[in-house]
């Protein structure tokens, strides 16, 4: 699951510098990407602590 965080991370970081960058379009969807890897880390996470 640790890479799950780790490419989350990676996303959250493309999507700065394409903001700043100014690849709007690429910064949505690298955000975009990072908040559903970020969910799926939070729901396995859950799911490993109550199993």
């Amino acid at each position: 699951m640790a890479d799950l965080i780790g490419l989350a991370i990676v996303f959250l970081i493309f999507a700065l510098v394409a903001y700043v960058l100014g690849a709007r379009g690429v910064a949505g969807l690298s955000m975009t990407i990072a908040k559903w890897l970020v969910i799926i880390f939070i729901v396995l996470a859950i799911i490993t602590i109550l199993l």
